[in-house]
């Protein structure tokens, strides 16, 4: 029975690790959104007088975007900033402790998570039923409500990719390695031979 549980906490991370590939992917794309928003005014502001309407607007909606669009794959590859200098200290001469605690903190991590999701919630539909708008009317409109809903979703994966991390207490798996990280790991172990 555990076997089988493992085997499909196993493929829901990695179905888990595909959304946070792609959200980060959707993120990179806003960032390039942005930065020709941005060219486009400092040059329509140089060369004609007539700067893009509503670029702060822009640059608002597209921060936050960005940043919780991208925050599930940080979490997924462990990039997030943290201070584990502890856990890098006591893993090689306590590694059930350092392991212990590295799970005590997804879980925490977890927890604050499904709060963010909990909380943003009412938020989201509230703001989807009454179409609120920010912005100055008639520069630079957008509604409230996708902003509120990219932050439930990202809110919800993190907490599941934290959950999972838990759960599987392993850091071979495909959630928390990158293939691009192997070369990290036969390096070292070159480095510890010679």
């Amino acid at each position: 029975m555990k076997n089988v549980l493992t085997r499909a906490a196993v493929r829901l991370s990695l179905a888990a690790s595909g959304v946070a590939k792609v959200c980060n992917a959707i993120g990179t794309l806003v960032v390039l959104g942005l930065v020709l928003v941005v060219d486009y005014d400092v040059i329509a502001r140089g060369l004609f007088n007539m700067p893009f309407r509503g670029t702060v607007e822009v640059v608002q909606f597209s921060m936050v975007l960005i940043v919780f669009l991208q925050l599930p794959d940080v979490v997924r590859v462990n990039r997030l900033t943290r201070s584990d200098g502890l856990l890098t200290l006591i893993a090689h001469k306590y590694p059930g402790v350092a392991r212990t605690l590295r799970r005590i903190i997804n879980a925490i991590s977890a927890t604050l998570m499904v709060l963010i999701a909990v909380a943003m919630w009412p938020e989201f539909l509230e703001m989807f039923e009454t179409k609120d708008f920010f912005g100055i009317p008639g520069v630079f409109m957008a509604p409230w409500w996708p902003i509120k809903l990219t932050i439930l979703l990202s809110a919800g994966l993190c907490s599941l990719i934290f959950v999972l991390k838990v759960i599987l207490n392993s850091e071979d798996i495909e959630l928390v390695r990158m293939d691009e990280m192997k070369d990290d790991d036969s390096a070292d172990e070159l480095g510890e031979r010679s």
